[in-house]
């Protein structure tokens, strides 16, 4: 008939009936007739595989349905302090922010919606962190600290310090509140001061490069009392050297190094302690002289080593004269001696001859061929 109108919905769908644009029912699955000779009735026909409510209507249908409305639908209605996780098929799959208002279709999905309060903790749970990390939303709503060994991490809820964490994964709700996380590492961490341009006592100008190790003890003093802790320490190593080196003199700087250390590493440690840095070690690496003043100190160093040679030169030139003395004694004292004496002189003579003819037979080598007067 001319007057009548035909509608189907399939097995996913739902319909929708407006008469004069004003919503009237829900058409569940099935073939419907209705008598409209004005055409007045319109028939908005959705699919519930994707059971969000695609309309623009939803607080309408809300208003219109009343008590009924949970027949044809699941209500997310979150608080301001609520934060809404809707599960589909018993898997979560999206968040709902404070304040939202969605509809769910019912029927061929199951929709659950549970509500988690921000007033008391902010923390996401474990399980529910993992599967807004797979489904890769996780950034997008909540604030992420990755904590690794050897580590602490500050939690700050609207500037004011609210947790540390120990290593390990965490997620807080990212609504209403300003949440940020702040790591801070434990281990024992290095640092340089180089190229430090210095005078010392003594109005020598030098270049000096320091080098420290030192770790954080106290993670929330660290970070609350000092705005940066490794600035600051940076800076009072600094003074600790200039301290240090303007009351020594070259002489001093360059033999007792260790000293300097010393005197640094006690100032340094004394100003950070209370910061929560522990200073574990200080030690000068270089002392770099002006061109002029090398040149100077090698020429000193050079006259100091001639100076120790001669000495050691004399000193056993007169300990070879000595000895010789002491030689001419032993030989004026005992003839076989002396003849010994001419024996060895008489065997180096004849290494170097070729051929030698003797006259008298040993009698004569020993007596004729070598005299001494």
């Amino acid at each position: 008939m001319f007057w009548t109108k035909r509608v189907v919905i399939g097995d996913g769908e739902r319909g929708l009936v407006y008469q004069n644009r004003q919503f009237e029912r829900v058409l569940a699955a099935g073939v419907y007739r209705m008598f409209d000779p004005l055409k007045r009735i319109e028939v908005a026909v959705h699919g519930i595989a994707n059971p969000e409510y695609a309309g623009r209507d939803a607080d309408a249908l809300i208003a219109r349905l009343g008590d009924k409305l949970d027949e044809t639908f699941v209500l997310a209605d979150i608080g301001a302090d609520e934060v809404g996780l809707v599960s589909k098929n018993g898997k979560l799959e999206d968040v709902l922010a404070p304040g939202s208002r969605k509809l769910y279709w019912r029927g061929l999905v199951k929709v659950e919606v549970q509500r988690v309060s921000l007033a008391d903790n902010l923390e996401v749970d474990a399980t529910v962190t993992r599967r807004l990390r797979q489904l890769g939303v996780l950034s997008k709503v909540a604030v992420i600290a990755e904590v690794p060994a050897e580590s602490a991490c500050l939690v700050f809820v609207d500037g004011k310090l609210a947790r540390t964490l120990a290593p390990g994964a965490y997620a807080f709700w990212n609504f209403q509140k300003n949440v940020s996380a702040e790591v801070i590492e434990l281990r024992v961490q290095s640092v340089e001061v180089s190229g430090q341009e210095l005078l010392t006592k003594d109005k020598v100008s030098l270049r000096v490069n320091l080098a420290a190790s030192m770790r954080v003890t106290d993670p929330v003093a660290a970070r609350t009392k000092v705005a940066k802790f490794g600035d600051h320490l940076y800076r009072e190593l600094q003074y600790g050297l200039r301290k240090a080196v303007s009351a020594k003199t070259l002489d001093e700087l360059l033999g007792d190094k260790a000293s300097l250390d010393a005197d640094i590493f006690g100032y340094v440690r004394g100003q950070v302690g209370a910061f929560g840095v522990e200073v574990l070690g200080v030690g000068v690496k270089d002392v770099i002289l002006p061109g002029e003043m090398k040149e100077i100190l090698n020429s000193v160093v050079q006259a100091e080593k001639a100076a120790q040679a001669n000495v050691i030169r004399r000193r056993e030139e007169a300990n070879a004269t000595r000895s010789l003395l002491n030689t001419a004694k032993l030989i004026e004292e005992s003839p076989v001696l002396m003849r010994l004496k001419e024996l060895e002189a008489l065997e180096k003579v004849t290494e170097k001859i070729d051929k030698l003819t003797v006259f008298g037979g040993l009698d004569g080598v020993l007596k004729q061929l070598v005299t001494l007067k």
